[in-house]
C-alpha cells in the first residue's frame, strides 16, 4: 500500500512507524492493496489555517482528514482496479505533544492514535452522534492494540510475516 509521509513541522517525526501504521489500518479495514494515502505533518499556523478553512474553528488542531471525492479511479472496462486516491491525513506534532503530555503517553503514541484516527476518517467514519463515537473509538482501540501486539521486523519496524494458521 502506497503511503506517503512528509514532515514539514518543526518538530522530528519517525516517519516509518506513520506509514507502518497507517498500511496496518488499510489492511485490517480490507482496503485494496493499490489505495494510496498521503500524510502531512505541519505546524501549528499552517494547521490553524487548514482548521478555520476547513472546519470554521479558530486555532490548530490535531488531525484532519481530507477524502477524495472518487475511490475507484478505474475505468469501468478494465477487468482489474486502479490505484484509488484515498485522501490526506494532515497532523500536528506540536497539538501532539501537549496531548500526550496530558494523556501521560509519549508524542510517538499521540501520533499513532492520530494516524489511525485520519484513516478511520477516510474511510468513511465518524464521532458526531454518541453510537458513531463509540464505534469508530472501540475500532480505533482495537486496531491500534494490534498494531502494538503484531511482531515487528528488527530493522524496518514493518509487521512481520504471520505464519500459516494465524491472524
Amino acid at each position: 500500500m502506497p503511503v506517503e509521509v512528509a514532515n514539514e513541522s518543526e518538530i522530528a517525526v519517525d516517519e516509518a512507524e506513520l506509514t507502518g501504521i497507517c498500511r496496518y489500518v488499510l489492511a485490517e479495514m480490507g482496503v485494496n492493496p493499490m489505495a494510496e494515502l498521503s500524510v502531512l505533518c505541519v505546524d501549528p499556523d499552517y494547521m490553524s489555517v487548514l482548521h478555520e478553512r476547513w472546519m470554521g474553528e479558530k486555532g490548530p488542531t490535531d488531525v484532519l482528514a481530507f477524502p477524495m471525492d472518487e475511490l475507484d479511479t478505474a475505468r469501468p472496462d478494465d477487468p482489474e482496479p486502479g490505484p484509488a486516491l484515498l485522501g490526506d491525513v494532515v497532523l500536528c506534532p506540536s497539538v501532539a505533544v501537549r496531548q500526550a503530555r496530558a494523556a501521560g503517553h509519549s508524542m510517538d503514541d499521540e501520533l499513532l492514535l492520530l494516524a489511525t484516527h485520519g484513516v478511520l476518517h477516510l474511510l468513511g467514519y465518524d464521532h458526531m452522534e454518541p453510537e458513531e463515537e463509540r464505534e469508530m473509538f472501540g475500532l480505533q482501540t482495537r486496531l491500534l492494540e494490534g498494531w502494538r501486539a503484531a511482531p515487528r521486523q528488527p530493522v524496518t519496524g514493518e509487521p512481520a510475516e504471520r505464519g500459516p494458521g494465524t491472524r
